[in-house]
């Protein structure tokens, strides 16, 4: 149909012909057809990317019963998390042991890590908003510049399908949750459209059990509930201006009220991404796309009622790329891109705004059962001028589904204006972060399973750390990350088995007393079990997450212990339409800390009740 041309076209550009299928460690067994387009910034079938790379879609995130994003990515292959107590509570992620500015987060194409910390406000993306999540693991700067070290995550707001379709659930649980989302959409001849609305709500726990008077933690005696408060919109639609010529966009907006502990113990933030997208494909061999959008992270924060300061985060972006096809199983790509950093903060920063120009380029290639992916990057920074970073991937198919890749890239990332000009912590002669990666991975695919090992180093000079000695940026001298990740997922007598199994070695190598110490808050071993299966009209689940012990300080003197934890859930389909769902986390109400003094949910429950066409 004409509505498809364009997609068609663009995708038929992207596959590399008999590429090497690279398996992935996803939840499904036999998703290795899907699309994605964050490992190559062209639509590549995910067996395709040689990167290791993982894709959440909308029906895992609704199989889960994930009430926020960060439960949904805890524990997932290369990904630790650090919660500062509960539900809206600062989410630190941190992918192969990097830092947490190190892992850059896209909203439908659009950069919203934010640029006075240079990270993701994952606390406050709605997951009932979330249509699917790509994960890309290993260096990216090849392809998006600054942040990129240890990896891309890129969410994609909800989309619509097939006919007009409203949706809606009703939800409550344990610490007085409450939640509500509904929306509809569809699709016409030419264009498509929707919109989603989605509130939450939650008494919270005691965020911190710190102490003023030993100067623990959040340094204050609050034992009190932390609530939390979020409000989302969402807005998208598309138009097929010709059989050549395409035009969709897409807005998000989350208004969110938190509550926790310390001087600042109140604030009101909002998170707003908006993007613009025409897309031009001539011909079967050509295709050019023009991106521009705006990220907003803001927030005003208060003690004890009073007004005490507010801090705005603006990034405006925009991007011109094209796809040649120059032979069968060819694909050349480059663009250009740009992107304005600026803060407008209560408190005065030496440099407020900063833009960022890049050149890039890229081939992917197959020749037979091999692959191959060359990039090649130059983005010239306003403050700090060029840097120049590059990705050089293979792949080789070595018959009955097994396959071995190889990556070697570098990456950097700008130190953001709080690294700089923060007046409390700030060291204004600080310099970009650099790194080089080398990821070597063997996987094998069948029909009813699959799995993956991807081992890798990473090595970073100029890391930036914040030193909890002198409440300073540093800047150690060099870091050694080295790890392995394995995935097995597979569908078998009714059964959906998905496991991921992560160890991360991440290491200070600057000469000095921490010499070898572990980079702080990071788990040297996690895991992630799946496990879900239907009986007509039930469904039952069950999600197992571990962590090993991690250091909360540089220094390793402050140990925190590992865990583990086990989620149960059943849903019951009562129509076609109509389903509820009922869910127990934590169900051994395990006592655990993945920031010192910042207490974590102990055993919750929870229902819902949905309404959903299979039209969607």
């Amino acid at each position: 149909m004409p509505q498809f041309r364009i997609l068609s076209l663009a995708i038929a550009l992207a596959m590399p012909g008999a590429a090497l299928a690279q398996s992935t460690g996803i939840d499904s067994a036999t998703d290795l057809d899907e699309v994605v387009v964050t490992a190559t910034r062209t639509p590549i079938a995910l067996g395709e990317a040689i990167a290791p790379t993982q894709v959440v879609d909308r029906e895992m995130i609704e199989r889960s019963q994930a009430t926020s994003l960060q439960d949904l990515l805890r524990g997932r292959a290369g990904i630790n998390l650090g919660n500062s107590g509960g539900p809206g509570k600062q989410t630190s992620l941190f992918m192969r042991g990097t830092n947490s500015s190190h892992t850059l987060v896209l909203i439908d194409g659009v950069r919203v890590n934010s640029a006075d910390f240079a990270a993701a406000a994952f606390q406050d993306i709605p997951v009932e908003q979330i249509e699917r999540i790509e994960i890309v693991r290993g260096p990216a700067s090849s392809l998006y510049g600054s942040e990129a070290i240890g990896g891309v995550i890129q969410i994609f707001t909800r989309r619509d399908k097939g006919g007009f379709a409203p949706h809606f659930q009703l939800g409550g649980g344990s610490n007085g949750l409450r939640e509500a989302s509904g929306g509809f959409g569809g699709n016409g001849e030419r264009g498509w459209f929707g919109t989603d609305i989605a509130y939450q709500r939650t008494d919270g726990i005691n965020a911190c059990r710190g102490s003023e008077a030993l100067g623990q933690g959040c340094y204050a005696d609050e034992p009190d509930r932390d609530g939390y408060r979020n409000l989302s919109l969402s807005l998208r639609g598309g138009y097929e201006l010709a059989d050549t010529l395409s035009v969709e966009g897409s807005a998000l907006r989350a208004e969110a009220e938190n509550e926790y502990d310390g001087f600042y113990n109140y604030s009101e933030t909002v998170q707003q991404v908006i993007n613009g997208k025409l897309r031009y494909a001539p011909n079967q061999r050509v295709a050019v796309t023009i991106d521009a959008g705006r990220s907003d992270s803001e927030s005003d924060n208060y003690s004890d009622g009073v007004y005490a300061s507010t801090s705005n985060s603006h990034r405006d972006t925009a991007s011109v790329q094209a796809d040649i096809a120059v032979a069968a199983g060819q694909v050349l790509t480059a663009g250009a891109d740009w992107y304005q950093d600026h803060l407008d903060s209560s408190t005065e920063y030496l440099v407020d705004s900063r833009d960022n120009t890049a050149v890039f380029v890229q081939y992917q290639g197959a020749f037979g059962g091999h692959q191959l992916q060359a990039g090649l990057r130059n983005d010239d920074n306003e403050q700090f001028g060029n840097h120049t970073t590059g990705t050089l991937g293979w792949g080789m198919a070595l018959g009955n589904g097994l396959k071995f890749s190889a990556t070697y890239g570098t990456a950097f990332k700008a130190p953001t204006f709080s690294d700089l000009y923060d007046p409390w912590s700030g060291v204004p002669d600080l310099r970009p972060e650099e790194s080089e990666s080398l990821n070597l991975g063997i996987a094998q695919a069948a029909a009813h399973w699959n799995w993956a090992l991807d081992m890798y180093e990473t090595r970073i000079d100029d890391l930036i750390t914040y030193d909890s000695t002198t409440w300073m940026m540093s800047q150690v001298e060099r870091a050694r990350i080295r790890g392995a990740e394995f995935t097995f997922a597979t569908a078998v007598a009714g059964w959906d088995l998905s496991t991921q199994f992560s160890h991360v070695d991440p290491r200070n190598h600057s000469p000095g007393a921490q010499y070898d110490n572990q980079l702080a808050r990071r788990a040297r071993n996690t895991a992630r079990v799946d496990l879900d299966r239907g009986f007509g009209d039930w469904r039952i689940g069950s999600t197992l997450n571990a962590a090993g012990e991690r250091f909360d300080d540089a220094a390793n003197d402050l140990r925190l212990g590992g865990y583990a934890t086990l989620d149960l859930r059943l849903e019951y389909a009562f129509g076609p339409e109509w389903s509820l769902q009922a869910r127990a986390t934590n169900v051994f109400d395990r006592d655990y800390e993945t920031v010192a003094w910042y207490n974590q949910p102990g055993r919750e429950y929870g229902l819902r009740l949905k309404y959903q066409p299979a039209v969607r």
